[in-house]
């Protein structure tokens, strides 16, 4: 008499890979990519970030009334503190409505999301344009721009939660133009004060923009497969 033999365990199915995990191989490739450039440094780059800003700096010591109104929106407007106030409102918007790991993941996210940049700073250690006639001042080192990578990292949160909680139409249009204009916006203002390089500010935008990656793929993957 033969006994059947005890059925195998059928292997999990494999996790497909997502869209935001092509996202972060490819903003984190990028990311290394210009931050190896910067630090070697590679002279193209160098001339170009040179001939941007003297461009721009030109234009601020000759309109000043502009220049105002640039420090105005990236002392104020789109400065990192205002970016992480909105998180601030998002995280409490979470709580009360119970979701306590999404805003503890959205909390943290940006908090290490800051210390990764801060660290960048002080490994790279780039200094920032040097004028004779500066019409702003910065701390730290240049690369990268942190203004950048917490607008990219900010707006990159908010609308991954409006569109889980089902963000459609106009309200998505409209979120998706304010936030386009605010990364864009913020890495402006930072090189025509004169504080940054161009690549420095498109090191933040790629930093910012694979850190957000990333962290939607471990929360989808990884948080909330415990979960369930």
């Amino acid at each position: 008499m033969h006994l059947p033999r005890p059925a195998q365990p059928t292997p999990p199915a494999p996790v497909p890979f997502s869209a935001a995990a092509r996202a972060a191989a490819v903003l984190g490739a990028l990311a290394a990519l210009l931050l190896t450039l910067v630090a070697i440094p590679w002279a193209p780059l160098i001339s170009f970030d040179r001939t941007i800003t003297d461009a721009l700096h030109r234009s601020a010591v000759a309109e000043p009334g502009l220049t105002r109104v640039n420090r105005v929106l990236t002392d104020w407007v789109w400065d990192p503190w205002t970016m992480r106030a909105l998180i601030a409102v998002a995280v409490l918007w979470l709580l009360w409505r119970r979701q306590w790991l999404l805003a503890a993941w959205i909390a943290l996210t940006s908090a290490v999301g800051t210390q990764v940049q801060q660290g960048l700073k002080a490994a790279v250690g780039r200094e920032r344009p040097q004028w004779s006639d500066p019409v702003a001042t910065a701390h730290y080192a240049a690369f990268p721009s942190g203004h950048a990578m917490t607008a990219m990292v900010s707006c990159g949160l908010l609308l991954w939660l409006l569109r889980r909680y089902g963000g459609r139409g106009m309200l998505w249009k409209v979120s998706v133009v304010a936030a386009a204009v605010s990364v864009a916006g913020v890495g402006f203002t930072r090189l025509y004060v004169g504080v940054h390089w161009p690549s420095d500010v498109l090191g933040g935008w790629l930093l910012g923009a694979c850190w957000v990656a990333l962290a939607i793929v471990v929360y989808e993957r990884v948080v909330l497969s415990r979960e369930r």
